[in-house]
């Protein structure tokens, strides 16, 4: 009678990275997010306040880029 052969499962990421991969792109998501607005309500006029502000200039990226690093980390995490 033979064995049954154990197969190894070719799934490259385990249950952790993919939830690693989530939060990572709910950053970048967030990030873009932060960064959209800023439209005038009057084409002739512009707000410098809104479109320079800290949200747009500072935050959205510094966001952006830790679902970045993020995702990295992800793709390295051993399962």
């Amino acid at each position: 009678m033979r064995q049954k052969e154990k197969t190894k499962s070719l799934d490259f990421f385990g249950k952790s990275n993919y939830t690693w991969m989530l939060i990572g792109a709910a950053f970048i998501v967030l990030g873009m997010f932060l960064m959209s607005g800023g439209k005038s309500a009057d084409p002739n006029v512009f707000n410098e306040s809104e479109v320079y502000s800290f949200r747009r200039i500072t935050l959205a990226p510094i966001v952006i880029i830790a679902g970045f690093i993020i995702e990295i980390y992800a793709i390295f995490k051993k399962s």
